[in-house]
């Protein structure tokens, strides 16, 4: 015989085994609170990011009709100081958002300011100060004579290459 009674399992007075309830989803653990704290911010963010974008691509587009308009209004040969008056105007106003400063710019060291504004190599030459720019200066302030429309088509090349170099390479602080 053995010395270790046997009992049938139905004898013991045991009670049956009561599981703990299920978690609840509410509320939830802490590190659900930070991560949803992480998402909103994140998604804060983007959603800055993405107006600021869009708000600049805006801006370009408004820069760049502006200037086709100025071309399309100017496009007669005797409007040459109409136009490098009106180039002058947009660029200035382009030249606010880079460096507030350039308000207060005139004569040469406006145009060393626009030539700062282009990669090194370019900058170097000296486009507006050397170049076609000068005649922003030059344009506005002289009778018209028959160098004044192919003056103001040079400004007009060399404005369209200076804006899209500005408009693609800076951020718009708008």
């Amino acid at each position: 015989m053995s010395a270790v009674p046997t009992s049938a399992p139905q004898a013991l007075p045991l009670r049956d085994i009561h599981l703990p309830p299920p978690p609840s989803w509410w509320p939830p653990a802490p590190g659900w609170w930070l991560l949803a704290a992480i998402a909103v911010i994140i998604a804060w963010g983007l959603l800055r990011l993405l107006r600021r974008r869009l708000r600049a691509r805006r801006w370009r587009a408004q820069v760049r009709a502006q200037f086709e308009r100025i071309v399309a209004a100017h496009a007669e040969p005797d409007a040459a100081i109409e136009l490098a008056a009106a180039i002058s105007q947009l660029l200035r106003r382009v030249s606010l958002l880079l460096d507030p400063a350039a308000a207060a710019l005139q004569g040469e060291v406006w145009l060393a300011f626009l030539d700062r504004q282009f990669p090194p190599a370019e900058a170097q030459r000296g486009p507006f100060r050397h170049g076609a720019g000068r005649a922003l200066l030059e344009l506005p302030y002289r009778a018209a004579d028959a160098r004044a429309p192919e003056q103001a088509r040079a400004l007009l090349e060399l404005a369209r290459r200076w804006l899209d170099h500005v408009l693609d390479t800076r951020p718009a602080h708008v």
